[in-house]
């Protein structure tokens, strides 16, 4: 005969609890890898960002040499393109009259002279993060050729120096560079 025996175990002394949660050093190690993760992203954030503020202006800045230039001919009238740096910031200005007729205040507001007109002003206040600067004090649009005087590199420059220039040619066209390559996907100057 088989005799089976059996044998009782002991129980444990403390049952087997299941565990819920996360712990406090899982915890931490999840924040600090987070905290790592974001502070080697940010910087190519904030590049990006500047990117995209340069490639916006220098956009619209581009389209209004061309809407001046439009102007002009619709209108059949000279229409400048007038720049202008301030303590408070830089702006420019499309109208008509004088190449001094109109200004930008402190505000961004275009103030002109009588005769002339303001006809669009655009305005980038000196904490932003883009401003506008021209090597001209402003651009003549001729109404019967639609040429363009004096010739211009008009610079959109972001706080970190990376730049777009728009470059004025005789004729009224304009062309998009980066010096030195400091915004990718720009032609260098």
């Amino acid at each position: 005969m088989n005799h089976l025996s059996s044998r009782k175990t002991a129980a444990p002394a403390h049952p087997a609890r299941r565990q819920r949660g996360v712990t406090l050093l899982e915890s931490l190690i999840a924040v600090a890898v987070t905290a790592v993760a974001l502070g080697s992203a940010l910087p190519g954030f904030e590049q990006a960002r500047e990117r995209h503020h340069l490639e916006g202006a220098a956009a619209l800045l581009e389209t209004d040499i061309m809407h001046t230039r439009s102007l002009a001919v619709a209108r059949n009238q000279g229409v400048r393109m007038g720049f202008e740096s301030l303590a408070a910031g830089t702006c420019y200005t499309v109208h008509t009259g004088a190449a001094n007729a109109c200004s930008c205040d402190a505000n961004g507001v275009a103030v002109c002279s009588p005769g002339a007109e303001a006809l669009r002003t655009v305005y980038f206040p000196a904490q932003g993060p883009v401003a506008v600067r021209a090597n001209v004090r402003s651009i003549l649009f001729d109404p019967r050729l639609g040429t363009s005087t004096p010739t211009g590199t008009l610079r959109v420059v972001g706080r970190s120096d990376a730049a777009i220039h728009q470059i004025v040619n005789i004729m009224g066209r304009v062309r998009s560079c980066s010096p030195a390559g400091s915004v990718p996907g720009v032609p260098h100057c």
